[in-house]
């Protein structure tokens, strides 16, 4: 089935289709209304060397060593945790949450995102994610004992940033409802399509010797035995054989082959008059019908040439 077929069922069949098409419409404009749009809030903390370890050059961004990295990495587990999650939503936090190292990242950076529906609370829940952070990298070196001047310290990079909308996941929902409302459209379509054509009546094939005429062989469904075929004996034979060749030669209509009483009468005996006054029945032989051509059709015998003797 090429595209031009696909048209013109389409198009045969549009009062399945244009109301397919209308309820697919109606399901996107509703997943439109009824999908909320997601808002997200996003921030860059990172991991600072300790005081007592800046006091070199007294510079804590000029002394990152690469144990901060793995700091940052043990920090993000820890928030990303279930014990942390539920802190975070006791103190506020609704939404979805997330830390980890930042992309590309070539220090100790961590990204703190916020996301959900509304963007007043998003922005406050990254707040409130910023300073849970800060205060759970003070508590894990508070276990081991560690000495104010010597823990790793936490500052801010990018502060939490305005939400913003995040459409990518209504975009999906919209395409899904697109999609599945346009193949059902089109299924139903076909399947319209296929049962009209199931149902519609078959074409019976003619017969090669009426294909000509157009019309159909109808069977002999008359009952009992068929008519034999009419026999006839030699000396009728040979006086229709002779009616014919004189009609051929003289141009005249030949008699009529298809005699009603020879015809019409089935297992005809041919018999012959004996000498004693016995009858000597002949056996039954088939009738001779030779071609008999329309008066228009024949022509005189040709006249040989004054030459030939």
């Amino acid at each position: 089935m090429d595209l031009a077929e696909i048209f013109r069922v389409m198009c045969r069949r549009w009062y399945v289709l244009v109301p397919g098409l209308l309820l697919t419409a109606g399901l996107t404009v509703g997943a439109w209304l009824l999908v909320p749009v997601s808002y997200e809030s996003q921030s860059t903390v990172a991991m600072l060397n300790s005081r007592k370890g800046a006091e070199a050059d007294g510079n804590p961004f000029l002394s990152m060593e690469p144990s901060l990295t793995g700091m940052a990495d043990s920090l993000a587990r820890n928030v990303n945790s279930d014990v942390s999650a539920a802190e975070l939503k006791s103190q506020g936090l609704t939404g979805k949450y997330e830390a980890k190292i930042a992309d590309n990242a070539q220090g100790p950076l961590l990204w703190l995102t916020v996301t959900g529906e509304d963007p007043d609370a998003v922005l406050r829940g990254n707040k409130t994610l910023m300073a849970f952070t800060a205060q759970r990298l003070k508590d894990l070196q508070a276990d081991q004992k560690v000495s104010p001047d010597s823990m790793i310290r936490i500052t801010t990079i990018v502060p939490p940033q305005d939400p913003e909308a995040k459409l990518k996941s209504k975009v999906q929902y919209l395409v899904m409802a697109a999609g599945l409302g346009i193949v059902l459209s089109l299924v139903a379509t076909f399947f319209a399509e296929a049962r009209r054509r199931g149902r519609s009546p078959r074409k019976h094939r003619q017969d090669p010797d009426t294909e000509q005429t157009g019309l159909a062989a109808e069977p002999d469904r008359t009952p009992g035995p068929r008519p034999a075929p009419t026999a006839a004996g030699p000396a009728r034979q040979a006086d229709l054989a002779g009616h014919l060749t004189d009609g051929l030669l003289t141009g005249t209509d030949a008699p009529d082959t298809h005699d009603s009483h020879d015809t019409h009468a089935p297992h005809a005996e041919a018999e012959r008059d004996r000498p004693g006054g016995e009858r000597e029945q002949q056996p039954d032989q088939p009738t001779v019908q030779l071609p008999v051509l329309p008066a228009a059709e024949r022509r005189p015998a040709k006249r040989p040439p004054s030459w030939v003797k």
